[in-house]
């Protein structure tokens, strides 16, 4: 006769993902989200595997795969919601046609800067990795590219009393020119990290505007 309690032996299974997780109180996919911004960034996201990214989240990799496919759709999430912020507001200034139009894509230059520098780890820096000329980050370039139109009408719009205002290729390259210092900035933030965030973007806008060829 045992001695137990009676309730005979527990059967060990495996544990839940929500028991492997941090106490964050994040949901499981921001969880992923936020592990694989932290290990693209660090790492690199060809040393990254999912497996990692799992383990950082605090989950095991086949729960990982319930939210997300691979490593590419967890890039293609985090660059389409990184550029979704600023085309939301880009979308926004341009509707605002009382408004000088030097003021509004100075405060998008501007609002770049912030969004791409300072989000954790880094995230701007996600737009230079090689991987994201592939076909899966179709929606992104597409996001991207309207983005980018709404910089070259707000520069369109400001040069309108200026000796730019009819060439439009000389405008187009200039637009190129602001939109590649704007994206590259994170690189400059890196080397530096200690310099005030707020100060570092105003003057990054103000340099866009000087490339732009347009006074604020």
């Amino acid at each position: 006769m045992s001695g137990g309690t009676g309730e005979g032996p527990r059967r060990v299974g495996r544990p839940r993902a929500d028991q492997l997780r941090p106490e964050s109180g994040r949901p499981p996919r921001e969880e992923l989200l936020r592990a694989a911004a932290e290990l693209f960034t660090a790492r690199g996201y060809g040393a990254t595997t999912t497996r990692a990214v799992a383990e950082r989240a605090g989950m095991r990799q086949a729960t990982m795969y319930h939210y997300f496919g691979g490593k590419e759709e967890l890039l293609a999430e985090l660059l389409e919601t990184t550029v979704a912020l600023s085309l939301a507001l880009a979308r926004r200034l341009s509707a605002e046609s009382g408004r000088p139009a030097a003021h509004r894509l100075w405060e998008l230059c501007r609002s770049d800067v912030m969004l791409l520098c300072g989000a954790p780890y880094n995230l701007g820096a996600l737009y230079l990795l090689p991987e994201v000329a592939g076909g899966r980050f179709a929606r992104f370039h597409r996001m991207r590219g309207e983005l980018r139109d709404i910089y070259l009408e707000l520069l369109f719009a400001a040069s309108a009393d200026t000796e730019l205002v009819d060439d439009r290729d000389g405008l187009t390259l200039r637009n190129d020119l602001v939109f590649g210092l704007i994206e590259g900035v994170m690189l400059v933030r890196r080397s530096d990290p200690a310099r005030p965030m707020v100060t570092f973007a105003e003057a990054a806008a103000d340099a866009a505007l000087r490339i732009a060829g347009v006074a604020r």
